[in-house]
């Protein structure tokens, strides 16, 4: 047993009763000292809300997939390209929001609260800056993006509106994790939580409507999906930014918080660059790599996008797992506990292997039942089960590998995961995929397959990394 739960055993009921009272806490909104008591606790008051919220999070990609899906292949490549450009917006995004959390963890540690929602304002402040320097530009040549992603015409017509509104409205996607990431630095999981409940319900019954023109709705396609997607998370936004100013226990944004703090910017912004870079390499290899599948036409496009959907419903949520993990390293390194750090993170990333492991191996064996809740298409539905059973052997490299590489930016260090991922996905991955795929004529296949393999190397390298313990020193 680790020192660090010193709690006598109880009765089996007692147990139960103990466990059924932490998940309720931790929906509610948990008041515990992350710093102190037991971490096994801690994880789960954490992990609870940051994996619900993930799960949410995933319903959007989820749900768009599954009514797009309808429309047909190009309708479906159409949101698998513009989802590769948008995987830039989330580098920026998350790139800012892990620095955020890692700041306002620290400055929660130190039992300084004032200083944590100074620094949450500061993030906001950066967000909506890049939010309007990307975002017009990208909404008003959207359609010769998806030209360039290599779109063919009938794509380019059917899609533009959907790229219009999804890359002209970026801010939303940025602002929303911003905003999450203030109130996951501080603990405030549950809350964080519940406004993506608000997002989704809102995008659940939009997505139909706008989709096929239900009632009273107008009839749209596939950019009804994006218009359904960014009211969702603008409403979220605005509820995000009410529950900051009504504030919590944890973290509240007063009138006097509101202001520039040019040492504190130039701080986080110092960390930030470097996690948008980190986002940006692993993101940007994601748009080469479906460039290289688009060379085999729009059912591999529409099939590899299909299967990263059903992937990646299940892979964000164990991306709340890391999160909870970022958190509880920020706090206690601000608490002065390094050794406390190290153990949640170890006991997290076992955690995450035995969900993304029994999830992987569901996939392999019910890869093709799986697809067709989401595709009809019968070109499409072999080459998305083949995707989708490949990927889910990777499982347990990604469920380490997310874990320790958040681990990292939870400390600040946003330097070493950026340079684990420039090795694996631009020195291993993209070359690798390009030699699978077109030298060897796997043809598709061979994309999939450079994804697992860089991914579990990515993850060794991790493990490896984190043991070195230099995370434990960075100052932020």
């Amino acid at each position: 047993m680790s020192v660090l739960e010193t709690t006598p055993p109880q009765p089996a009921d007692g147990s139960a009763r103990s466990l059924w009272s932490s998940v309720r806490e931790a929906l509610k909104g948990s008041h515990q000292d992350y710093t102190t008591g037991s971490l096994n606790r801690s994880i789960l008051l954490l992990a609870i809300p940051m994996v619900l919220e993930m799960v949410l999070e995933s319903l959007f990609a989820v749900v768009d997939v599954f009514w797009v899906g309808r429309l047909g292949a190009n309708a479906v490549a159409t949101v698998g390209l513009t989802e590769s450009l948008l995987a830039l917006v989330f580098a920026i995004g998350l790139g800012l929001a892990l620095s955020t959390t890692a700041m306002v963890a620290r400055r929660i540690g130190e039992k300084d609260p004032e200083d944590a929602s100074i620094a949450g304002v500061q993030a906001v402040v950066l967000g909506l800056a890049i939010s309007l320097a990307m975002g017009i530009p990208a909404g008003i040549y959207a359609p010769q993006l998806l030209h360039l992603m290599g779109a063919s015409p009938a794509i380019v017509a059917e899609g533009s509106g959907y790229a219009r509104i999804a890359l002209g409205g970026c801010g939303a996607i940025i602002l929303l994790f911003l905003n999450n990431a203030i109130f996951r630095g501080a603990g405030d999981a549950a809350i964080a939580m519940r406004l993506l409940w608000v997002s989704n319900i809102i995008n659940l019954i939009l997505d139909p409507c706008l989709i096929f023109g239900i009632g009273p709705f107008p009839h749209l396609g596939v950019t009804g999906a994006a218009l359904a997607t960014f009211t969702g998370r603008s409403i979220g936004v605005l509820y995000q930014f009410y529950r900051l100013l009504k504030g919590s226990e944890r973290i509240r944004v007063l009138i006097r918080h509101v202001r520039i703090n040019v040492g504190v910017m130039l701080r986080l912004l110092r960390v930030s660059l470097t996690g948008m870079l980190q986002f940006a390499i692993a993101n940007a290899s994601w748009i080469f790599l479906v460039r290289i599948v688009s060379i085999f036409g729009s059912d591999s496009v529409a099939g590899y996008t299909v299967a990263i959907r059903i992937v990646v419903f299940f892979v964000l949520p164990s991306w709340g797992l890391s999160n909870a993990a970022a958190t509880l390293v920020g706090q206690n390194l601000g608490a002065r506990r390094p050794d406390r750090a190290a153990e949640a993170v170890w006991r997290t990333g076992f955690y995450n292997m035995l969900f993304l492991g029994s999830i992987g191996i569901f996939f392999i064996i019910f890869a093709t039942p799986v697809v067709k809740l989401f595709v009809i298409d019968p070109a499409v539905i072999p080459i998305a089960a083949v995707a989708l059973r490949t990927f889910a052997c990777g499982n347990i490299g990604y469920a380490y590998g997310m874990v320790m590489l958040q681990a990292f930016n939870g400390a600040g260090d946003t330097l070493t995961p950026t340079i684990v991922n420039f090795f694996g996905f631009w020195v291993l991955e993209l070359p690798l995929a390009w030699v699978l795929a077109v030298n060897l004529h796997l043809h598709a296949e061979g994309g999939f397959l450079a994804i697992v393999i860089a991914e579990c190397s990515m993850a060794v390298a991790g493990i490896i990394l984190f043991r070195q313990g230099r995370w434990k020193k960075q100052i932020i």
